[in-house]
């Protein structure tokens, strides 16, 4: 059984960092493209960031430049490291695979940007 479980999430006030941890069990993620997604207050569930097994990155274009999204495949883990934040980036954060896989949600990980 695939679980993925995310971290890191909190409180920061604009312009600060966080980074956010998804740690994987039951399944080997470095044979898999990964994903981060959020879902804000009202909206629903988007893409942010991937990383294909070989490591290219891709951003949704409202983070290029502030986020960055990485893997430790000795650790099955993904990483998605932000900086700059915006109030508008307060969501809920998940990881999965890209695409992904419905079964594979797990419960997130809360980042609220806030003063």
């Amino acid at each position: 059984q695939v679980q993925l479980v995310e971290s890191g999430g909190g409180l920061v006030q604009p312009g600060g960092s966080l980074r956010l941890s998804c740690a994987a069990s039951g399944t080997d993620l470095s044979i898999y493209a990964m994903g981060w997604y959020r879902q804000s207050p009202g909206k629903q569930r988007e893409f942010v960031a991937r990383v294909t097994s070989g490591g290219t990155t891709d951003y949704v274009d409202s983070v290029k430049g502030r986020f960055t999204i990485s893997r430790d495949n000795a650790k099955n883990t993904v990483y998605l490291q932000m900086s700059s934040l915006k109030f508008e980036d307060t969501a809920v954060y998940y990881c999965n695979t890209y695409p992904f896989q419905r079964t594979y949600w797990g419960q997130g990980t809360r980042v609220t940007v806030s003063s």
